[in-house]
């Protein structure tokens, strides 16, 4: 088992979850964070720390989700590790509560 990254990260961006993170598994993009499925040790630490509820694990992800799996391993390997909280974008609070938002992704700076 591994945990996802989903839909509710874009945009928002929020880095409580990296802060407690004990093996360094975030990646950070321009507007979302993704998860190494290979790094992590699925200790959960960072689902409570996520103000969006954006973290999942693999198993539980609703059908609406599942290509999340997929682009948090891709993207895994071309983004940065993040290993240090950082402040959310800054309208991050507008789009916290938005739902369907995968059109936002942006993938590149």
């Amino acid at each position: 088992m591994t945990f996802v990254v989903t839909e509710s990260c874009i945009r928002c961006k929020y880095t409580d979850c990296v802060s407690v993170c004990p093996v360094d598994c975030f990646h950070e993009g321009p507007n979302f964070l993704v998860i190494d499925p290979e790094a992590c040790i699925d200790c959960a630490v960072c689902v409570p720390e996520c103000p969006v509820s954006a973290i999942v694990p693999d198993k539980e992800l609703p059908v609406s989700q599942i290509h999340f799996l997929e682009l948090n391993a891709r993207l895994s390997k071309e983004w940065p590790v993040v290993d240090q909280a950082k402040e959310p974008l800054v309208d991050a609070a507008q789009w916290a509560n938005v739902d369907q938002k995968f059109d936002q992704l942006r993938l590149h700076g």
